[in-house]
């Protein structure tokens, strides 16, 4: 059984113990969308000041919107386009301080305002993308990044 843990320690504590956290969640469990969905909730829960965290995933040419916690959002973005899309493109972590900013950027939820897209990536195919989006600027930092890109590791092993 799932407790809400209180996180203690430096940001970087907190996120080994929500990677810890994830692996217990998703031991024994080889189905895709219930990994992902328990991956989207536990970081909901985990993260502050966010405004929707969830998974698009690769349909031959475009992203589908996969498990998430927020507000409805956009279902599909072509590789290439906005933030999500110029992630799974160039498979590389995308850490907008600024959306508004970002040249083609998608708006899904008008309150965001930062934004962190982590490519999965598994066998050297592309799977989807982690989209994480905050009604702050500037939310996310390059420890964010780091352990983002952990936790997604972790991820992949189960999908």
């Amino acid at each position: 059984m799932f407790t809400v843990e209180m996180y203690k320690g430096t940001k970087e504590e907190k996120y080994i113990t929500v990677q810890k956290q994830l692996r217990a969640l998703l031991e024994g469990e080889s189905n895709q969308i219930a990994n992902l969905s328990n991956a989207s909730s536990l970081l909901n829960q985990f993260l502050e000041q966010t405004n929707w965290v969830g998974f698009y995933l690769v349909e031959r040419d475009e992203l589908v919107l996969g498990p998430f916690q927020g507000l409805p959002a956009c279902v599909r973005i072509p590789l290439g386009k906005g933030v999500c899309g110029t992630a799974a493109s160039e498979r590389r972590t995308m850490r907008i301080e600024d959306v508004h900013s970002f040249p083609g950027h998608i708006a899904c939820d008008a309150a965001s305002q930062s934004e962190i897209v982590v490519p999965i990536v598994k066998d050297g195919q592309l799977i989807g993308v982690l989209d994480i989006d905050s009604p702050v600027k500037d939310r996310f930092d390059q420890t964010d990044q780091e352990q983002l890109e952990k936790f997604v590791e972790i991820l992949t092993d189960y999908l």
